[in-house]
């Protein structure tokens, strides 16, 4: 492992490692349930079929991410691609499953030629630096706002959009217990505070019966075999690749799933000290490739479009600096196979408190972001305020992106903007049109 992993080269070793992945893996278990219900909407994907093909995509593509490319990065189908799939493609355009998948797939092989081709290392390296520390930033405000809503302490509401919830009993309450425990623990320098948070939290929602042991589907007991995929696995339909409403389908997975990606590689990244002075990323390449493979495994499977998780921010919190923390996410993946309703006991509100102390430490790239230039200043401030407001990543670097490009040409100074940045800039404002 040392020898494969580099564990001393990075400044870690296998406990860190292995804490750090189980800390990930509980962070972003919850995609075992809410993908598998998002996509069972579509007729002639059933439930437990979903759950199979979203643990086996994850697996793969987190196993790539951790052999391929030495990353404490995770892989599984991504939220938002998963709804806009079931309910714009599929019940919206009224297209059937194999439709969407087949978008999917070849979403993913274009992904894969443009990582082969540095194309996504490219898009990086058009992101200016003081964007490249909002993207951070604005993460660390999304992942945060994530915790807060799946906990009930932010609920909807019609007149303001968000409101406080209920948080003197209920989800809230246990979630802010479990925000006070887990800062003490920090507080106190333990070792795998996180972790320790997800699981005492856990066991406090136990008496107040929001942990709700061994409570997955019904019938199922804590150990079962994995439901059969024949349903949904390589269901692909080549018919109507040539139409157009197969073309705007598949931009429209290929802009959310390649920005969404890229912002998140480099705002953890970034937190992790994995940025080199050219504002590379560590074995970005081969990252960029592991997550193209995770999109194509999630068509084969059956399942959404896959993309790097936010949530590895909370691995990386933990000390996660190579694949090994992957590696053990993947491993918890094929676990979850057999034990899916011991995995599904953990309640949101239980995860939610690593989530938001998270994004609390995803904050520290504000203070060395420049605010004295406007120009550069103004488009990293939007770029990390629309992030939590629009629920999307994409959305964020859309408008600190564009907005740099015209600010810059406005004031005059358009030859300091690379000509790789415009390219970006237009490739962002495509992604608007369709």
């Amino acid at each position: 492992m040392e020898k494969f992993f580099r564990l001393k080269e990075n400044n870690t070793n296998i406990r860190t490692e292995i804490i750090a992945g189980i800390t990930t893996f509980m962070t972003m278990a919850y995609i075992l349930a809410v993908n598998p219900a998002i996509l069972s909407n579509v007729p002639g994907m059933p439930k437990e079929a979903l759950f199979t093909a979203t643990a086996l995509a994850s697996l793969i593509a987190t196993l790539a991410m951790a052999l391929l490319a030495n990353l404490p990065f995770a892989i599984a189908p991504g939220m938002g691609m998963n709804a806009f799939f079931t309910f714009s493609v599929c019940i919206g355009m009224k297209k059937p499953f194999s439709f969407a998948l087949t978008a999917v797939l070849i979403e993913g092989l274009i992904f894969l030629v443009l990582s082969a081709f540095n194309v996504r290392e490219g898009i990086v390296r058009a992101i200016p630096d003081n964007l490249k520390k909002a993207i951070s930033v604005g993460i660390g405000l999304f992942i945060a706002f994530i915790g807060f809503q799946n906990s009930g302490i932010i609920v909807n509401n019609d007149a303001t959009l968000v409101a406080l919830g209920k948080v003197t009993s209920g989800s809230a309450l246990l979630a802010i217990i479990g925000i006070l425990a887990t800062g003490v623990l920090l507080a106190l320098r333990i070792k795998g505070a996180l972790l320790v948070g997800i699981i005492v939290t856990t066991l406090i929602g136990v008496p107040m019966g929001i942990t709700v042991p061994f409570g997955g589907w019904a019938g199922w007991g804590p150990v079962s075999a994995p439901a059969p995929i024949g349903d949904i696995f390589f269901k692909f339909d080549f018919s109507s690749i040539w139409s157009f409403q197969f073309l705007v389908v598949l931009l429209s997975f290929f802009f959310v799933d390649v920005f969404d990606t890229v912002g998140t590689f480099v705002g953890v990244a970034m937190r992790a000290g994995m940025v080199k002075p050219d504002g590379t990323i560590v074995n970005m390449k081969r990252g960029f490739i592991a997550d193209a493979c995770g999109t194509i495994a999630g068509a084969v499977f059956g399942t959404s479009a896959a993309t790097t998780y936010v949530e590895s921010a909370a691995g990386v919190e933990e000390g996660g600096r190579t694949g090994l923390t992957s590696l053990t996410v993947a491993v918890l993946f094929g676990v979850a196979l057999f034990l899916s309703p011991f995995f599904l006991l953990v309640p949101a509100a239980a995860t939610a408190p690593a989530l938001i102390l998270v994004g609390f430490f995803m904050m520290k790239p504000v203070l060395e972001m420049d605010f004295t230039d406007y120009a550069e200043a103004i488009p990293a401030f939007l770029c990390l305020i629309v992030m939590p407001l629009t629920y999307s990543i994409a959305e964020g670097l859309a408008f600190g992106l564009i907005s740099f490009v015209v600010l810059m040409i406005a004031t005059g100074r358009m030859k300091e903007v690379p000509v790789s940045t415009y390219v970006v800039g237009l490739f962002f404002l495509a992604k608007f049109l369709v």
